[in-house]
């Protein structure tokens, strides 16, 4: 049983309620067994002995209905301690009186306790949310700004709590694994991110890893989205509300956009020869409390990163557009083209360098490992015909012993440094000729 209500309160949709519920079907099975426990002593005790007991012949065609019923309200009355009940007669009636006693302040503190935790249960997020705002009234008091500013604050906090905005999305979904957090951003922004043109067609991967950087803001009535000139950072997609484009008298309106609308969608994939040169290129202002999607660009080229083949199919979607709209310096792209290609044939070039300076390396770290194993192995037989030779050598003097040997060492040292010298040598003209390429071989002779 215990089982089933935790499996069942945790899956259904109204915790709280199921909670008020199970409480008080505890407390209806505890009244009932109280209720039998009262009708087995007036059984032995005797039905009619005195006036605590049931009277079972004070009652005109008592049924068993009317038996269990008449038990269950004074079960009730003497849990419940609210209202009065027939006075106990002797031992046994007085025990069970008071352990109902007992039980029912019991009960009546769990009732109160669990409901209290249940009520504060259900109101934790708006006890949260005033608690920020009341943090964000005493900061605007104690900074002392204006009214009006004030004012428009606290009608957006209003806003966010009505349209269940202020919910904290990533605090809510951070105990999930990663897996489940994209599949919950998928079903919730991949129908809005789709809407945009040059996400149309795209890798399935890429769209998962995206749905995950969207990030929701909210913008009062009067708020500007973008002004013209502003750097492109960012993306907007508009969930709801109505936003308008205006001139730069910030009166006349050149168009409205509504939801499902996509801008700045092309300044955060930094096109060469864009002649906007990333700019935005109007001003966008909020009509009422708008709720926009954005996208920032440093999250979309860490995303592509692991996408090249989509990082090309966007840069020409974009190039499209922009050549649809005639913002698109072609002579400048083309230029940025081939130093794109340019820098990647170097890059080639270093790597290949770099490889070969690699293998050069551990050939000569191979050669003085050999060179100086060989070194000791003749030191070892220096040493041992020493040994052998040391009665022909007591007649010499020690000084002309270690003269010799001292000689011995530095002539087979003296080898091996030449030859590391030579090892080196040839690997320093291997890295210039490498570095210098094919540019240098065919520079003409100077004249004097």
């Amino acid at each position: 049983m215990m089982e089933f209500f935790d499996r069942t309160e945790t899956r259904t949709g109204y915790p709280n309620s199921f909670r008020i519920c199970k409480v008080v079907f505890a407390i209806i099975v505890l009244i009932h067994w109280n209720a039998c426990f009262y009708f087995a002593i007036s059984y032995a005790i005797g039905f009619g002995s005195d006036n605590w007991v049931y009277n079972l012949t004070g009652f005109k065609n008592s049924s068993l209905s009317r038996q269990y019923i008449y038990s269950f309200y004074w079960s009730t009355l003497t849990l419940t301690t609210i209202g009065e009940t027939p006075q106990p007669e002797n031992d046994i009636e007085y025990l069970f009186v008071v352990a109902d006693f007992l039980a029912g302040v019991l009960i009546f503190a769990t009732i109160v306790g669990n409901i209290g935790s249940m009520i504060s249960n259900m109101n934790v997020a708006r006890v949260e949310f005033q608690n920020k705002m009341d943090g964000v009234k005493q900061y605007m008091a104690f900074r002392r700004v204006s009214r009006e500013l004030e004012a428009r604050v606290i009608r957006w906090f209003a806003y966010t709590w009505a349209n269940k905005q202020a919910l904290d999305e990533d605090r809510v979904l951070a105990a999930l694994p990663d897996k489940l957090k994209a599949e919950i951003a998928i079903h919730v922004h991949l129908d809005t991110l789709k809407q945009v043109r040059i996400f149309q067609d795209c890798e399935p991967g890429l769209l998962e890893e995206l749905v995950l950087k969207l990030r929701l803001q909210v913008f009062s009535p009067g708020d500007y989205i973008c002004r013209k000139g502003d750097v492109g950072k960012e993306m907007y997609i508009v969930k709801r509300g109505r936003l308008s484009v205006v001139a730069d008298d910030e009166k006349t309106v050149l168009a409205t956009l509504g939801a499902g609308s996509v801008f700045g969608e092309v300044s955060v994939l930094d096109i060469a020869g864009n002649k906007t040169g990333n700019r935005r290129t109007a001003n966008v202002r909020s009509l009422g409390y708008s709720d926009l999607f954005c996208l920032d660009k440093r999250d979309l080229w860490k995303a592509l990163a692991d996408y090249p083949e989509a990082k090309q199919s966007l840069m020409e979607r974009g190039c499209q557009i922009l050549r649809k709209d005639g913002l698109l310096d072609e002579d400048a792209f083309k230029k940025a083209q081939e130093e794109n290609e340019t820098l990647k044939e170097k890059v080639e070039r270093i790597d290949r360098l770099v490889g070969n300076l690699q293998t050069r390396l551990a050939r000569l770290q191979a050669e003085y490992l050999s060179q100086q194993t060989k070194l000791k192995q003749r030191l070892s037989r220096v040493e041992r015909r020493d040994g052998s030779n040391l009665v022909q050598q007591a007649s010499l003097s020690s000084a002309d012993q270690e003269r010799r040997f001292d000689d011995e060492v530095d002539q087979e040292a003296l080898a091996s440094a030449r030859l590391v010298r030579r090892s080196f040598q040839g690997l320093v003209r291997g890295c210039r000729g490498s570095s210098l390429g094919p540019r240098s071989r065919q520079r003409k002779p100077s004249t004097v």
